[in-house]
């Protein structure tokens, strides 16, 4: 198996190792862990912190990719851009959990993850550093953007769209065709009867946009 490093040492990152150890593709050598912090969700495996070193590592360590284990949508891409600046020909590569239910025609992007008991029905695409939380579900002829993420629970209908670096938040539904703008968070349990513009956060039964957000407004 090819090592690979994962990136992150959080609480995400403590789902992603397992995700990773049940698919079986990948020896997990380690985890970079971007900041200083020491989240104690490292399962055992040996945590990198200096950033300069990540270069080395991947020499020292024969990497063959990494993958991040960062739940928030716009950190998680800020580290992606950061990782690529050092280590411009280093693969991010993806990990679907055996338990996920993959549809025919469905496109996947690199960087993706998708998790136990995740559906994901015909003609779906997911773009680049997605998050698929256990249990959710994408309806036929839908398409993620770069950076979204689905959490635990999610139920989409068909051919909706979820724009770049949205979060979806537990439990909530979208019915038939939806469109999600960019940068927006959809409330825990919320119901989407009609389109969210982009830079919004949205609550409720059915769901309103109460406020505007910006780029990188923490939301988890």
């Amino acid at each position: 198996m090819d090592n690979i490093i994962i990136i992150g040492s959080s609480s995400h990152a403590k789902v992603v190792i397992d995700l990773i150890e049940q698919e079986g593709k990948y020896h997990i050598v380690g985890l970079f862990e971007p900041t200083l912090e020491d989240y104690g969700q490292d399962l055992g495996y040996k945590v990198y912190h200096n950033a300069e070193d990540l270069p080395l590592l991947v020499q020292q360590l024969d990497l063959k990719g990494v993958i991040v284990a960062i739940g928030d949508n716009f950190v998680r891409s800020k580290v992606v851009q950061d990782i690529q600046l050092l280590c411009p020909k280093l693969a991010f590569v993806s990990s679907i959990h055996p338990r996920a239910t993959i549809g025919k025609n469905v496109s996947i992007g690199e960087g993706t993850v998708i998790l136990a008991g995740v559906t994901i029905n015909t003609c779906s695409q997911v773009g680049r550093f997605c998050i698929l939380n256990t249990h959710s579900s994408l309806d036929h002829d839908s398409v993620m953007e770069d950076y979204s993420s689905l959490a635990p629970g999610v139920c989409t209908g068909g051919k909706c769209r979820i724009g770049h670096h949205s979060a979806i938040n537990i439990g909530a539904t979208l019915v038939n065709t939806m469109n999600i703008g960019e940068h927006c968070i959809i409330g825990a349990g919320s119901t989407v009867l009609h389109n969210i513009e982009s830079y919004k956060i949205a609550y409720g039964t059915p769901a309103k946009a109460i406020s505007s957000r910006k780029p990188g407004d923490k939301y988890l």
